[in-house]
């Protein structure tokens, strides 16, 4: 009887929909159909049943690094053509972590600064 986690919420002060469409686009998960340009807020839908992202218009803008970020693991991919389809679609480059063996992660952030890592993938 303990709760799941529905929604993993992000605050943005631009347009939810146009955030929602680049973590849509990263992703490769559908933007609900409910949510339309202009909305407060738009969800991404998780096709396999986790939790869903959400993003909420708010009036406060973003002041410092975020507690909680995802760490992505390419697929299909390596690290840096991850990053560089990121950055495509409109990330930033914060910093690059990768050692020397090829351990280590690149921290993005997406065009609202909420950052994220891309870890190395089953391609490197």
């Amino acid at each position: 009887m303990n709760p799941i986690i529905r929604h993993i919420t992000f605050d943005c002060t631009g347009e939810p929909y146009e955030l929602a469409q680049f973590w849509s686009a990263l992703l490769g998960r559908p933007v609900s159909d409910e949510d339309k340009p202009g909305d407060p807020e738009a969800l991404i839908e998780d096709p396999d049943g986790g939790p869903g992202l959400l993003f909420v218009r708010v009036e406060e803008g973003k002041t410092a690094k975020n507690r909680v970020h995802f760490d992505l693991q390419p697929t299909g991919r390596n690290r840096a053509q991850e990053v560089e389809r990121a950055l495509e679609l409109g990330a930033r480059q914060l910093a690059d972590r990768t050692l020397p063996d090829g351990r280590g992660w690149v921290v993005m952030a997406d065009p609202e600064g909420n950052e994220f890592c891309v870890e190395r993938g089953e391609l490197g």
